[in-house]
Parts: structure tokens; C-alpha cells; sequence
């Protein structure tokens, strides 16, 4: 019970401290895209484009592009502006050369094709194992799956400094030097920030728990 708690009260927290600041809608004169534009403009990044996507907050530190969801792309609540300054964060990073963002950036190249492979093995493992009844297709599944839930842990792990210094080392930083946001709100947009950086953290503790049940299921 307790452990099942560590895994999802974080992410639980984050949901909620970004849902809580996304009213009133109307919080600030500027859209989230609007002054990602503005910081990467100030800070020699044209090139870096903003985008509206449908896949999550990110920045894409090969195609660089920050995107963003459409409730932070058009939105003008405070949980719209702080997490745009959180992705021009990474901008930031990638920038200046954060070497923690550039092993994160070659771990996920590297993750990616084991995940795929992962989840290949698990649709076509189980179809293997009852045509030629063999044990065999049955340790490639729990191989496969461990490999794939590994690798996801790892990226998430090396992620999470990336994640703080995004927030607390850039974002922060940027939005009190042009007084950005409200007084009033600065200790809100805080907690905003830690919620943007936890992000990965609920996903770490949800890999783990995946891989403990895996090894569970290992030991019978």
C-alpha cells in the first residue's frame, strides 16, 4: 500500500498543481507561445521554433522546437506561462551546451529502438509460444519486457536533473529578470515548476513498479 502510494501521489500532485493554476484562463496579456517566442527571441534563439502539439509539453532538442499543448499554446493562465518558460528552459540548455541534456538526448536515440524491439517481442511472443509450445518464447516475453521497462527507467532517471535545472536554473531565472509574472504569483509558479520537473519523477516510480511486477512474475 505504501509503496503504491510513493508511485502515484506524485503524479496525482502534478495534475493537480497544474490544473489548480490553470484558472482564471485570462491570468496574463500573453499566450504561453507567445512568450516562449519572446524568451527564445531574447535570448539569440530564432531558430528554435513553437509549436502546437498534441503529444505533451516538450522541447525536441533535434528538431528544435518547443511544443507545446494547446492549453499552454493559446492559454494565458499562469500554469500556461510558467511551463513555456519551463520548455524554453531546455532551449536554454541545449543552447549552452548542458551537458546533462546532451546524454539524455543520446540516451533516448539509443532507448528508443530497445523499446521498439521490446514491444515487438511482446505482440509476437505469445503467438510463437502456442504455435510451437515451447518455453522458450515465454522467457524472450519477460526478456523483452524487462529490457523495454529498463531502458525507460534509465532515460527518466538521467532526466530528472535536466527537469530541475530547467526550472530552477532557467526558468525561474528568466521569468524574475523580466518580470514576467505577478508578484503575487511568483510562489505559485514555484510550485509549478517543481510540478513540471516532477513529471519525470512519476514516471520513474511508475517504470520501477512495472519492473518489480515483471521480476515478480519472474520468481513464480
Amino acid at each position: 500500500m505504501i509503496l503504491l502510494l510513493l508511485v502515484f501521489v506524485p503524479g496525482l500532485w502534478v495534475k493537480h498543481v497544474l490544473k489548480k493554476y490553470s484558472e482564471p484562463a485570462n491570468r496574463y496579456d500573453g499566450t504561453g507561445a507567445e512568450l516562449a517566442r519572446h524568451l527564445l527571441s531574447k535570448y539569440d534563439m530564432t531558430s528554435v521554433r513553437v509549436e502546437q502539439t498534441e503529444q505533451g509539453d516538450h522541447y525536441d532538442p533535434i528538431d528544435k522546437v518547443v511544443r507545446l499543448t494547446p492549453d499552454k499554446y493559446d492559454g494565458r493562465s499562469l500554469t500556461a506561462i510558467t511551463v513555456a518558460a519551463h520548455e524554453v528552459g531546455h532551449a536554454m540548455q541545449d543552447h549552452q551546451g548542458y551537458a546533462p541534456l546532451k546524454l539524455r538526448s543520446k540516451l533516448v536515440r539509443i532507448a528508443r529502438p530497445i523499446e521498439r524491439m521490446g514491444a515487438g517481442a511482446l505482440i509476437f511472443a505469445p503467438f510463437i509460444a502456442a504455435i510451437t509450445k515451447a518455453p522458450g518464447p515465454t522467457v524472450v516475453i519477460f526478456a523483452a519486457g524487462f529490457l523495454t521497462l529498463a531502458t525507460s527507467t534509465v532515460v527518466h532517471l538521467v532526466t530528472l536533473p535536466t527537469e530541475f535545472n530547467a526550472s530552477f536554473a532557467r526558468a525561474l531565472p528568466v521569468l524574475d529578470q523580466h518580470k514576467i509574472l505577478k508578484p503575487v504569483d511568483r510562489p505559485h509558479a514555484r510550485r509549478l515548476l517543481t510540478a513540471a520537473a516532477l513529471t519525470y519523477v512519476s514516471a520513474s516510480l511508475m517504470s520501477l513498479l512495472n519492473i518489480a511486477r515483471w521480476l515478480s512474475i519472474l520468481r513464480r
